[in-house]
């Protein structure tokens, strides 16, 4: 049995009533606690009246806005599951999701109302679905339709083990599941990243990232809200509004993916700015390069490399700031709320500085996916320790490496390649921004790496036999990739990781 968790927004509205909770800088718009608290109330109650009821499943497809956090803690006053969807998926992919999680109703901005008219019209699945429109007008609108209720006040939600929001992943393997997200989950990340991030009450920080995925809702708003700070909502990523707030002063905290960092190095005032403004720097999502933290070090911002999944609530790894330029390329120690393990295919624990799968264990791990009980036996086959399928090691001093993935690794000659390890030393090239790594067959070692290379704006790659060079000089000759293959840019998900699925080996380009 878990234990009580409080509506947070009725809480802090109790709190700090008159404190901005969210604003939304593209629209102009803000909300204290105390009228956050109001709309999740009229929320709550439009969709009580709309038949929703407790462990329901309310679908919602929108970019970043204002509305999305009312629902969240809409569907947590109510008991019901909010279901985030990628709006980056057309409608025949966003259907058997739906279909999935069972959700009767379906609400939608108008950026996705061709989408949302789309799944009306394909099947008996969309055909079944109310739909709610977060911008129409008039007493069928999403607006105009809570403030004709008297709210729902708050009150304690079920349990810590209860279910709040399910978020579809299919990281890089394409195979969207429901990650169960419980109360527990949050306010274990909660207690996780803000004392990794050294988070305060006062906090001032940018929500830039989907909400349809972890690190939008958790990296670092959900914390942010709960102890009391500030949520900028910006509408998506663009980097010229992110520059100039992190010029003018108003952010304490920032949380991104290195292909954000990356973005921002590249933005013509990047030599001059002055990022010490900022008081802790984060990132996940994906390995950041040496130099791209080195880049950010010169600039006065000290981004700490971490580590977590979805199914992780996310965070588990954060390094701490006294020693990330000392243990560069280090995601640090397991968090407060996290077990770790590295095993090895057998699933016994591996001596330290050796590779081993990484298993996680804690309040803040996922209880499974959504009606998906064999994908969840697969994940937790003891029901205590989940696999991530990530490889990494443990130096002497207790800190944590990722090496790669465990689908990633190829095998070279009798020897074990870890593509991420081959990837960070091809970015240090002048000529190379990113570099991602595939294995293929190689009838003389079994394997080989193929390695997809994006170059430097304004620069040009060199030759294969300058990269080979290049290669030799700074790793073993078994990991020095056999091709290279110049790309515009990567398929990416959410996060900014590369989809390797998506990329297409030489021989079947011919």
């Amino acid at each position: 049995m878990g234990f009580p968790i409080f509506d947070i927004p009725a809480k802090r509205a109790q709190i700090d009533p008159d404190r901005i909770a969210l604003e939304d800088i593209i629209r102009g718009e803000r909300l204290t606690y105390a009228e956050l608290d109001v709309r999740v109330g009229r929320a709550a109650a439009l969709l009580q009246d709309l038949g929703v009821t407790a462990d329901e499943c309310v679908a919602l497809l929108c970019r970043n806005r204002l509305e999305f956090f009312e629902l969240l803690f809409a569907c947590a006053r109510l008991g019901a599951i909010l279901v985030p969807l990628n709006w980056r998926m057309p409608a025949i992919e966003i259907v058997p999701l739906l279909a999935d999680c069972g959700a009767g109703i379906l609400m939608h901005g108008s950026e996705d109302r061709s989408v949302a008219q789309a799944i009306a019209s394909l099947d008996s699945v969309g055909q079944q679905l109310q739909y709610l429109d977060l911008d129409a007008e008039g007493e069928s609108g999403y607006r105009a339709g809570c403030d004709s209720f008297s709210p729902l006040t708050g009150r304690t939600v079920r349990s810590s083990d209860s279910t709040w929001y399910l978020l579809y992943t299919s990281g890089t393997t394409g195979q969207p599941r429901a990650v169960i997200q419980t109360f527990g989950m949050a306010m274990a990340n909660y207690i996780n990243i803000s004392q990794a991030m050294d988070l305060r009450g006062d906090d001032t920080t940018l929500n830039y990232l989907p909400l349809f995925h972890t690190g939008g809702i958790n990296l670092v708003t959900l914390p942010t809200l709960m102890m009391g700070g500030r949520v900028l909502l910006a509408h998506g990523f663009d980097v010229e509004i992110t520059v100039k707030l992190l010029e003018s002063g108003r952010l304490d905290t920032f949380f991104g993916v290195p292909a954000v960092y990356q973005a921002i190095s590249l933005h013509p005032r990047f030599a001059e700015l002055d990022l010490s403004g900022v008081r802790s720097w984060g990132c996940g999502g994906a390995p950041m390069t040496d130099g791209l933290l080195r880049q950010f070090n010169a600039r006065g911002a000290t981004v700490l490399n971490g580590m977590g999944m979805t199914e992780t609530g996310p965070t588990v790894f954060l390094m701490d700031r006294k020693n990330a330029l000392r243990k560069i390329g280090s995601v640090g120690k397991p968090q407060w709320l996290a077990a770790v393990r590295l095993v090895d295919a057998d699933g016994k624990d591996v001596a330290q500085g050796e590779a081993g799968e990484l298993w996680f264990s804690g309040p803040a791990v996922t209880p499974g996916y959504y009606n998906h009980p064999t994908a969840t036996a697969a994940a937790l086959p003891d029901g205590t320790w989940l696999r991530s399928e990530d490889i990494g090691r443990q130096d002497d001093e207790g800190y944590y490496y990722i090496v790669g993935r465990l689908k990633d690794m190829y095998i070279s000659g009798g020897e074990n390649v870890y593509p991420a390890e081959v990837e960070n030393q091809l970015a240090r090239h002048p000529d190379v921004l990113e570099a991602a790594i595939i294995a293929v067959v190689d009838e003389r070692w079994g394997e080989a790496g193929c390695a997809y290379i994006l170059a430097r704006p304004g620069h040009i790659l060199p030759a294969d036999a300058a990269l080979v060079s290049f290669c030799r000089e700074n790793m073993a000759a078994y990991k020095v990739p056999k091709y290279f293959v110049a790309v515009e840019d990567f398929p990416r998900t959410a996060a900014g990781k590369v989809q390797k699925h998506l990329l297409i080996p030489p021989e079947e380009k011919a």
